[in-house]
């Protein structure tokens, strides 16, 4: 299985069932082509660069103290979640996006940002089905994992249950395909 970098409290975030759709464009090693889906099914390896509360909608800035001190040692990760990419749409129209703030825990203005970085190329709009492990996974970090990049090789296999139940997950699957549609 590979594994996605993404915030570490958007990871948190994920795994409580608080955000199950993700908005990507791409780190800047991927600036040409932009984010792609590339696995429907991959871990969530959680990162701790380039967070900070003024990104974060504030029923959440405080979650990212609690992240912060949860870091592992430098050349380390704990791995304890995966996700399944249910439904991929690319997004244009920061309208849409608006419609999704409940989504996920970005605030209005750093999705702007996001949306107008690399201007020409849209948003990917990720809706996720989240599992937290049976049993967390520590691994040592690889040099080729730095970077600004958004896919990395771990070949974990993982198994663990829903952080969302079926229905509200079936619920929150209707009405982010509803408004994607």
């Amino acid at each position: 299985m590979q594994a996605l970098k993404e915030w570490a409290v958007v990871c948190k975030a994920l795994q409580e069932g608080r955000q199950t759709v993700l908005l990507r464009k791409g780190g800047i090693l991927e600036f040409r082509q932009g984010f792609e889906v590339k696995h429907e099914r991959f871990l969530l390896f959680p990162t701790y660069e380039h967070q900070a509360k003024e990104h974060l909608q504030q029923d959440y800035a405080d979650k990212l103290d609690a992240v912060l001190k949860e870091q592992p040692p430098a050349g380390a990760n704990l791995l304890t979640g995966y996700a399944e990419a249910r439904l991929v749409k690319e997004v244009s129209d920061a309208s849409i996006l608006k419609k999704l703030e409940k989504y996920h825990i970005w605030n209005e203005s750093y999705v702007n940002a996001r949306m107008a970085y690399n201007p020409k190329k849209p948003m990917s709009v990720v809706l996720l089905r989240v599992y937290n492990l049976s049993s967390p996974i520590n691994v040592d970090t690889k040099q080729e994992w730095a970077g600004c990049k958004s896919w990395i090789p771990v070949d974990l296999e993982a198994t663990g249950r829903p952080a969302l139940d079926d229905a509200a997950f079936g619920r929150i699957s209707r009405e982010v395909a509803e408004v994607l549609a």
